[in-house]
């Protein structure tokens, strides 16, 4: 329900604040007091039509807000998530609308930004408005068999419908996908032969590439080894270190035996020793060197077949890469995904078969649901047209007839939501023929059957709130009284509000605002029992309050 509704430099409103309650509210007051100006400026915060106009003389703008508190389990919160909107069921939700003279009108959900297209969307799941120009759900051919189906209760039928459609949808999927891909593997049969068998004669195997480019490196690598390991055996050879050094060894050794040098701590014995000592080592260095040599050269694998060899593989295998466009080491992948492909021109069509089967079972089994479903919307239709009929005639609306039209959908237009077309239609006289609601002639008659057809549909609907626009425009008396009563049996279960002319629908109402243009531009206040029986004398007497006209709106008011 509207928990306020805030009003800034709209038409004739300067500044308007209302903090309504549950139940039924009637608005009152006299003609161009500005009580329709409230409605369009609440059909502006919920995203409708709007214009510079309607901005305040002299202002730069204009702001309209209402805030509401919709139910944990109200569809509106699903809506919001939906959409990516940023809102939590435990908090209060606003729309506000912002018009301006420079630049285009701005819309909010809780101060984020949205599109008007959204704002209306969600305005219209909190707010219904019934009357003889404002947009109503109830003349949306849309709504007409969300309308019917909440009438019905075919909530579990409607599921049923969605996830047959779902599964339908994504048998047909796959069945689509398999046709291009058979098509296109058709097409590239020969190419696909040869490439199979291209690669299957390659054999290539996981990683290959990169383990023959480490031989070939290793391979050529070792060539260049070999020819410094000669070289240093040839340096080795030529210089005739070892000999040098085995000479040297006997010159000093020959010099530790002369007598007295052997155990003598005297410089040059102990030198003569050390120098021995040192000759000895560089020989047996040497000669681990040369051994060294030797072992490099034993160890040195140059083979330039098997360099050749590995060459030719890696470029074989790199030059399939560049065909397939791909890394040579993803090659037996290629392979593998060729040959599927291959396999699917030579047995895709039984894999089609299968598919094109599965889409039918699934088609036969959404038909089914929406087959059901369309027998309970049929069965569900006579009985709202009944209700409707019940409603109409108390109302001065006895010579019209609402009839629940259900046609099939086009071939693939049907849905989750089954095969059906549904529209109210109406008849308001007799032989006239029918034609959409939302196109009957008389604004009076569209603001009660309205009523009426809300009454029939009860607790169908989202919208927690309900405004009524003069929906006892052209009557009087018994009937003005019979909108009073559905209108107080609608406010048992939903905010209602009724703008109305009529003394006893504005008796009826638990509340009762007066809508006033003053200085200032208009204003509305609530009425306590003494000045609500005043207006209603007004209402009843005219310009001049007659002492029988406050006695009369007295009995009015005791009679609610």
């Amino acid at each position: 329900m509207i928990l306020s509704l805030s009003i800034r430099d709209f038409v004739l409103i300067d500044r308007l604040d209302i903090e309504p309650g549950s139940g039924f509210t009637a608005l009152t007051g006299e003609t161009g007091a500005g009580k329709s100006i409230i409605l369009d400026a609440l059909s502006v915060a919920m995203g409708h039509g709007s214009d510079r106009a309607m901005i305040r003389a002299g202002q730069d703008q204009s702001t309209v807000a209402v805030e509401f508190s919709p139910p944990v389990n109200h569809p509106v919160w699903a809506a919001l998530i939906e959409s990516g909107i940023d809102a939590s069921p435990d908090e209060t939700l606003t729309l506000k609308r912002v018009l301006r003279r420079a630049g285009p009108a701005r819309a909010f959900l809780n101060d984020q930004p949205v599109s008007a297209a959204l704002l209306s969307e969600i305005g219209d799941l909190l707010v219904e408005i019934h009357g003889q120009h404002a947009a109503s759900s109830l003349m949306k051919p849309s709504s007409h068999r969300r309308l019917l189906d909440l009438f019905a209760g075919n909530e579990t039928l409607l599921d049923a419908c969605a996830s047959a459609y779902g599964l339908m949808a994504e048998a047909s999927a796959k069945r689509e996908e398999l046709e291009v891909e058979h098509a296109r593997a058709i097409e590239q049969r020969d190419w696909l032969s040869e490439a199979v068998d291209e690669l299957s004669g390659l054999g290539p195997r996981e990683g290959e590439a990169a383990q023959l480019t480490e031989r070939r490196t290793l391979l050529m690598q070792s060539e260049r080894v070999t020819e410094a390991v000669r070289e240093a055996e040839t340096v080795l050879d030529e210089s005739g270190v070892e000999d040098a050094l085995a000479r040297a060894a006997r010159a000093t050794d020959r010099i530790c035996r002369l007598p007295g040098f052997e155990a003598s701590e005297d410089a040059l014995p102990v030198a003569a020793r050390a120098a021995a000592e040192a000759v000895e080592r560089a020989l047996i260095e040497t000669r681990e060197a040369a051994n060294a040599i030797g072992q490099l050269e034993r160890l040195v694998h140059h083979d330039s077949a098997e360099l050749d060899s590995a060459e030719a593989r890696l470029f074989a295998l790199r030059a399939a890469g560049r065909k397939h466009n791909c890394d040579p080491d993803l090659l037996p992948d290629m392979l593998v995904s060729l040959s599927e492909r291959l396999d699917l021109v030579e047995a895709g069509e039984d894999a089609l078969k299968a598919a094109r089967k599965a889409e039918a079972s699934a088609r036969a089994d959404w038909h089914q649901a929406a087959g059901k479903l369309s027998d309970a919307r049929k069965a569900a239709a006579s009985r709202l047209e009944k209700a409707i009929a019940r409603e109409l005639k108390p109302l001065k609306l006895g010579r019209s007839v609402i009839r629940v039209s259900i046609s099939p959908l086009a071939e693939g237009e049907g849905g989750p939501n089954g095969i059906d077309r549904v529209e109210f239609d109406a008849e308001t006289n007799p032989g006239a023929g029918f034609g959409p609601l939302r196109k009957i002639a008389s604004g009076g008659e569209l603001a009660r059957v309205s009523l009426a057809l809300k009454c029939a549909l009860a607790e169908a609907g989202s919208a927690l709130t309900l405004i009524f626009d003069e929906a006892d425009q052209g009557v009087g008396g018994a009937v003005a009284a019979a909108i009073g009563e559905r209108l107080i049996s609608l406010g048992q279960s939903r905010q209602v509000f009724a703008i109305t002319h009529s003394p006893q629908v504005a008796a009826s109402a638990a509340a009762q605002w007066l809508v006033e243009k003053g200085a200032g531009g208009s204003r509305i206040r609530g009425l306590d029992d003494s000045s609500r029986q005043e207006e209603i004398a007004r209402m009843l007497s005219g310009a001049e309050v007659t002492a029988e006209a406050r006695a009369a709106a007295g009995r009015l008011l005791e009679g609610a």
